[in-house]
């Protein structure tokens, strides 16, 4: 059976890649950052607003969906392409993550999760047929298999039947999605395997393995995630592991990091052979007042920034700094609570991973990454203010 995807590498510089993923929404130039649309929405952006930042792709969030409205809901109106009005690429995670960040409304079974609904209370069950049901439905084009994150520091015995689970429900995922595709007719929907392991690199790399060799009567996964990073473990092992296990992942398929990171991660991952980034720090920090820059972190609320005439990040093309909205006035909005600030810092923080991710494919395409890799390191090491 033919995957819907095929992944290019155009040019390597190191263990960095510049590639393309092609997808039924068209073709997606990696590296490249997913902003995170949990409800169908990235927050206070329009989609064409989102695609101004220079994103290509776009990521929904399956266990928020599947409770509110429902997968047959947004199937009725053509799958979240139709129902949220983005017309590039999309991805839908598993609801496995939601598993580990809602691990008090949540049982693990041989057979999937059962959830308490965080809306009323309700019990519901996902296994990995109904990951991939419910993914089915809501008709983005790349799904992720059902997975077990443990958290960073979780004893070694716990992350082993966490990969181990995984595996079994990798199988039942592909297995589902191949009797889907014969029942109804295949599907320009493909799905990726996630590895886990935590901090253990042997073990992530025997899982990476493992899933890469993994086919259910011609099913294979069309890409593999990383999963189970930034939950606890400090950065620099995540950094140290990602350099040592990132490159052993199948060179064929697109690798994609989840839930990472801030701007200096993204650089650390593209320097690993990472293809696809996503997390909601651009956007939860941006409605905060946290701006990231070049330099370092601008946290708007602070008195200094009272008079400040400067633009947000002088050179910056998004509409806060291009259109003139002095700090000052950016300061005014936000300590106001008006919504325009919130807007705007989301639209800056997303434009810039936009512009991250496309200055690193450049310079990998050059031959030129390890130089931009460590001027762009050295920068983002500002002390914050």
């Amino acid at each position: 059976m033919t995957q819907p995807f095929t992944f290019e590498t155009l040019a390597t510089d190191g263990d960095a890649r510049a590639g393309v993923l092609h997808t039924p929404h068209g073709p997606v130039l990696t590296p490249t950052f997913m902003p995170v649309g949990t409800t169908g929405a990235v927050k206070t952006l329009l989609p064409e607003e989102v695609r101004s930042t220079g994103a290509q792709i776009v990521l929904g969030n399956t266990y928020h969906l599947w409770l509110r409205p429902g997968a047959e809901v947004v199937a009725a109106h053509g799958g979240l392409h139709g129902f949220s009005h983005w017309q590039g690429a999309m991805l839908t995670d598993s609801g496995g993550f939601q598993a580990f960040s809602l691990d008090d409304k949540c049982k693990r079974t041989e057979d999937g999760y059962i959830f308490r609904s965080h809306l009323d209370g309700t019990k519901h069950h996902l296994s990995p047929e109904e990951a991939m049901r419910v993914q089915r439905l809501l008709g983005a084009d790349i799904a992720m298999q059902l997975d077990v994150c443990p958290p960073g520091g979780a004893p070694a015995k716990d992350v082993e039947e966490a990969v181990a689970m995984t595996t079994r429900w990798a199988r039942r995922c592909l297995e589902a999605k191949r009797k889907a595709d014969e029942a109804e007719g295949a599907d320009a929907q493909g799905i990726f395997g996630i590895i886990q392991g935590g901090t253990d690199r042997a073990l992530r790399r025997a899982h990476a393995e493992e899933l890469a060799g993994l086919e259910v009567e011609g099913m294979r996964f069309a890409g593999l995630a990383l999963g189970g990073f930034s939950v606890g473990e400090p950065i620099e092992v995540m950094h140290e592991v990602l350099a040592d296990v990132a490159p052993a992942v199948d060179p064929s398929r697109a690798r994609y990091l989840m839930g990472v990171g801030k701007p200096a991660d993204l650089v650390v991952g593209i320097a690993s052979g990472i293809d696809m980034f996503d997390c909601v720090l651009p956007t939860r920090n941006g409605r905060n007042g946290h701006v990231l820059t070049r330099t370092g972190r601008v946290i708007i609320r602070h008195a200094r920034y009272k008079h400040d005439q400067e633009v947000l990040e002088p050179g910056c093309a998004c509409p806060a700094c291009a259109g003139g909205y002095t700090r000052a006035y950016l300061r005014h909005l936000f300590m106001s609570n008006e919504m325009l600030s919130m807007r705007l810092f989301t639209h800056h923080n997303l434009h810039l991973y936009g512009t991250l991710v496309a200055e690193a494919r450049q310079a990998i395409l050059d031959g030129r990454f390890e130089a931009f890799r460590n001027d762009t390191l050295e920068r983002l090491s500002t002390p914050q203010t």
